[in-house]
């Protein structure tokens, strides 16, 4: 598979695909060339008939993905000057008028969601620890999403005067109802495993070392007798 450097892929004898967001030391913080490589590695997997289903995880067991990654200051969201390496190319400014045409100012995790919503191949998220900002919005348009019990949830965006991205304010109501959707996102409160699954946000909880054994079971369930076509259709249409 591809050279990642903040992700990781294999693909074991059933077809099932592990993608690994990869920078434990920072707890799988989300950056712009985090998600040029995720969505290389979903373009890659949709295009190989081998792969059946995808499993998204964090590595380690601190953090899924404890949001973005905010270690530019106040340059994070200066796209002319950021250096995380998720630019595309064009700039998106001209002296003081901005380009809103332009793929750069676009939301990041919109562009990864939108793909992820966009896949033909079933993808389950694996949980395995703290998943913040970006972190928990990303998991929204996956099929499932199963948790470790250590796993949090946090749409903490008021507590940061901002509003939900990545088309959450969609997905996230169709996932768990519009009251519970606007608790979770009004409070900006970090919540548990359980709380989660009462929720509807994830379908089952599991300790830590059974996670990955479990999605794949899940993959299997879904994929093992199936057609690859009726499933990737079946996707679309739901």
């Amino acid at each position: 598979m591809t050279n990642y450097k903040q992700i990781k892929t294999e693909i074991d004898e059933n077809g099932i695909m592990v993608l690994t967001l990869c920078r434990p030391e920072a707890m799988n913080a989300f950056t712009g060339r985090m998600m040029h490589e995720m969505i290389d590695a979903l373009d890659k997997a949709d295009a190989d008939d081998a792969v059946r289903a995808i499993i998204v995880t964090g590595d380690g067991e601190r953090a899924f993905c404890a949001g973005a990654d905010l270690s530019e200051g106040d340059k994070t969201f200066d796209y002319a000057a950021r250096s995380d390496g998720g630019k595309k190319s064009n700039m998106i400014s001209d002296g003081d008028e901005v380009n809103w045409s332009s793929q750069d100012i676009r939301d990041s995790g919109g562009i990864l969601t939108l793909r992820i919503y966009d896949s033909i191949k079933p993808i389950i998220g694996a949980i395995n620890g703290a998943a913040v900002g970006i972190g928990v919005t990303m998991q929204l348009p996956m099929d499932v999403r199963i948790a470790s019990d250590n796993a949090r949830f946090g749409f903490v965006f008021a507590r940061r005067g901002i509003v939900p991205e990545a088309c959450s304010s969609w997905f996230l109501p169709r996932i768990v109802g519009i009251s519970q959707a606007l608790q979770w996102c009004y409070s900006g409160e970090v919540f548990g495993a359980e709380e989660a699954l009462r929720g509807g946000l994830v379908s089952e909880i599991v300790p830590p070392a059974d996670l990955l054994a479990r999605a794949k079971e899940v993959a299997l369930q879904m994929t093992q007798m199936s057609s690859p076509v009726s499933v990737a259709m079946t996707r679309q249409m739901l």
